[in-house]
């Protein structure tokens, strides 16, 4: 390799580093603030069941695969 490839590799790790970092922040703050515990139990339920009514199209504008909302919308409220 010569100095220009290690050069764009390292920066596109950097840019894979902070898309990652972006998307576990945004992950972990899909939920209001401020809610208790019940209240947040409440808010996964039924946001994980509108998963799985959504359409195709829907789920296409959310990024989601069928399989995807699915396993989401599975998933005992009490998980993270």
């Amino acid at each position: 390799m010569n100095g220009l490839s290690d050069v764009r590799l390292s920066l596109r790790g950097q840019e894979l580093e902070v898309e990652q970092e972006r998307a576990a922040a945004t992950l972990s703050c899909t939920a209001p603030s401020g809610l208790g515990t019940w209240d947040l139990y409440w808010h996964r339920l039924r946001t994980r069941k509108a998963l799985l009514e959504l359409t195709a199209e829907e789920l296409r504008d959310v990024g989601l695969s069928r399989e995807e909302a699915r396993a989401e919308g599975l998933k005992p409220f009490w998980r993270l």
